[in-house]
């Protein structure tokens, strides 16, 4: 009897608060970060990714000096400085010295393993050079930057991955109203033909989807592609939502997000940004290419997550973000009208 008067007790407490304490505590900041301090683990796996992710980005800084995300990311800032109008005499002075830094790191680890890359990284950071007047900062740095570039030993191309300027010859022949169209006929297909997926095709899905912006181009997301039938088997029941349609699915990708790439908190939602930005565009080029995807919802649960982790062997600072079905479309099967909302609904100018 006491037990059992026990546990209503411990349940009705538990439903308090869950249901009750937040009214009581979400208008002050120090009260809500105590209630998932004292009651709620739901932001706990979030808070030790960004904190291993922080903490991967800084010792790539200070002891490797060879961080791929910082280059890329200053890479870009250079870029927007040697675009603009008037372009500044000098800039950057406050980020060169770790730009060339994570150059010379990046050149005597990577090169070679991204070849485009060090060539915009080569081609960027030399217009820097050859651009701004020269202090004794931008002295010092650019005979640093030119030792290593000539550690490459290699031709410069003439055509240079520097800012350039748009060619209206060169634009893409699409309509709105084509383009419209394609975006109305991806919708989430849930059945699929017994069929494999070329790799090829995939892979072009893939590459057009990583022209899709991103924050200082750091892309900080991969695709872990699965297209063995015995893995899909397993890995298609992780998420919630798949039930009664996963055995039909061909190939299953898992979109990861990247918390290394960050130095701060405060970019902490990037990796959901910048993979939806590419995720839209992989569905449609998917469309393009004869095949259908049903974009896959991860809610943060924390039995699911540690299933993915082991799965994928995924490490602290790394979190799923989403899921794709993949798939030669079953013309059969049908698919959900899921009607949007009204242009009026959703757009407010001003």
């Amino acid at each position: 009897m006491i037990e059992k008067l026990k546990k209503k007790i411990s349940w009705r407490y538990r439903r308090w608060v869950e249901m009750q304490l937040p009214f009581h505590v979400y208008k002050s900041r120090f009260l809500a970060t105590l209630y998932y301090f004292l009651f709620s683990d739901a932001f706990r796996r979030e808070n030790q990714a960004v904190l291993a992710g922080k903490v991967k980005h800084l010792e790539r800084n200070q002891k490797d000096k060879s961080n791929l995300y910082l280059l890329v990311r200053n890479t870009h800032r250079i870029e927007k400085g040697l675009l603009m109008r008037p372009m500044r005499k000098t800039f950057a002075l406050d980020y060169i010295g770790e730009t060339v830094d994570a150059y010379s790191g990046f050149i005597k680890e990577e090169a070679g393993n991204h070849a485009a890359q060090q060539k915009w990284f080569t081609d960027v950071i030399s217009s820097y050079f050859e651009s701004v007047e020269e202090n004794e900062i931008i002295a010092v740095e650019k005979e640093k930057f030119f030792k290593c570039k000539d550690f490459l030993n290699g031709k410069e191309s003439p055509i240079r991955s520097v800012p350039y300027m748009r060619n209206k010859e060169t634009l893409s022949p699409i309509t709105y109203e084509q383009f419209y169209e394609l975006n109305r006929q991806r919708r989430s297909v849930r059945w699929f033909q017994d069929k494999p997926v070329e790799r090829e095709k995939v892979d072009k899905a893939i590459l057009a989807a990583i022209q899709a912006p991103s924050a200082c181009n750091r892309q900080p997301f991969e695709y872990r592609v699965l297209d063995n039938p015995d893995l899909v088997k397993k890995v298609v029941d992780f998420p919630m939502g798949t039930k009664g349609y996963a055995h039909s699915i061909q190939t299953f990708i898992v979109v990861v997000g990247n918390l290394d790439a960050y130095f701060s908190e405060r970019d902490r939602h990037l990796i959901y940004v910048d993979a939806s930005l590419a995720n839209m565009s992989l569905m449609l080029a998917l469309e393009t290419l004869g095949l259908s995807s049903c974009p896959i919802n991860w809610p943060d649960i924390e039995n699911r997550e540690r299933m993915m982790e082991e799965f994928l062997k995924l490490s602290p600072y790394q979190r799923p973000i989403m899921c794709l079905g993949i798939g030669y479309p079953d013309f059969t099967g049908k698919v959900a009208f899921s009607e949007k909302r009204s242009l009026d609904q959703i757009r407010k100018y001003n």
